[in-house]
């Protein structure tokens, strides 16, 4: 796990100089894109959800793309469109802003059910169809999308398949007394640091994952966190097999930046909630309800669904 540490730690020390007090929501965006996942940051704004992103993008040595999602925005803005080409007359494809490697869609629940829907490709198997013709997206390829969850009007609420593409939601929410009164004394808004981490260590970090082991303990202690969601009397929905997984690579991630081969069910409780909330439907919620329902009641289940014991979990 040495490659995994290495990295998580060079990038958590360039990002945390522009986003404070934060190393936690830092550390779990990180998971996120070692396991391939993308994450949805839910947050009003003036939080730095951009600043995290740009960051983090400049910390990689990424290209970085930052689109702002409004209604009248076209699905062809986001994958691209066919154009004439003037001289040869033949249609010419001119890629739009998801060909990069990290992708900021900002306020993505202000756009209309169509372009939205034309991200699920991009997401999950890293490529864009256009006219017959499939173009792969450069690796990796990390979308974070941000949306507001207090403004309504004039949004498009984001549908659980789309949701369920997300591996994480986050929220940096504002930052305590001490850590506000540093951000005010500081003398210069801190430059733009060199890349710390390439796109190649990266994805060589990744392999590491396979070598994070989990045992047949705490992978049944997994099934049965997501089966008391299903049965819970307050759900409609509840964690998809999809989400399923997702959570347990996720937790393998966790277990790799903390040092480990192996998972424990601490590393799964200190996910469970990011990841599976934001995949779930309580009963009679609101939607700007339901999330915050379905994050205490993933809470509360993990304090009643029985541990495996430590033996067992290497």
């Amino acid at each position: 796990m040495s490659e995994i540490k290495t990295i998580t730690t060079l990038l958590r020390d360039a990002v945390s100089t522009h986003i404070y007090g934060k190393e936690d929501v830092i550390d779990k965006v990180l998971a996120a894109l070692l396991c391939g996942g993308h994450v949805l940051l839910n947050d009003i704004p003036g939080t730095g959800k951009t600043t995290l992103a740009r960051s983090l993008a400049n910390a990689l040595d990424a290209s970085f793309h930052r689109i702002q999602f409004t209604p009248d925005l076209l699905p062809t803005d986001l994958v691209g469109v066919s154009i004439p080409d003037p001289k040869t007359g033949e249609f010419v494809f001119r890629k739009g802003a998801v060909f990069t490697q990290i992708l900021l869609a900002d306020e993505i629940n202000r756009a209309t059910p169509r372009t939205q829907s034309a991200l699920l490709e991009c997401m999950e198997e890293r490529q864009v169809t256009a006219d017959g013709v499939t173009y792969p997206l450069e690796s990796p390829f990390f979308v974070i999308a941000t949306q507001n969850p207090v403004e309504m009007q004039g949004t498009f609420p984001l549908p659980e398949a789309q949701l369920d593409r997300f591996l994480l939601c986050l929220s940096l929410g504002y930052p305590d007394k001490e850590q506000e009164l540093a951000l005010l004394s500081r003398t210069a808004v801190p430059e733009e640091g060199k890349p710390v981490v390439t796109t190649a260590q990266l994805l060589n970090a990744r392999k590491e994952l396979a070598q994070v082991k989990v045992s047949a303990a705490v992978q049944e202690y997994l099934v049965e966190l997501a089966h008391a969601t299903r049965t819970h009397h307050q759900i409609q929905l509840g964690l998809s097999t999809r989400g399923m997984l997702s959570l347990l690579e996720v937790s393998k991630a966790v277990a790799a930046i903390r040092g480990r081969n192996y998972v424990t069910p601490d590393d799964i409780k200190h996910i469970a909630a990011d990841c599976m909330a934001h995949r779930m439907a309580a009963r009679g919620a609101m939607w700007e309800e339901n999330h915050e329902t379905c994050r205490r009641i993933v809470l509360e289940l993990l304090e009643t669904v029985p541990v495996p014991k430590e033996s067992q979990w290497n």
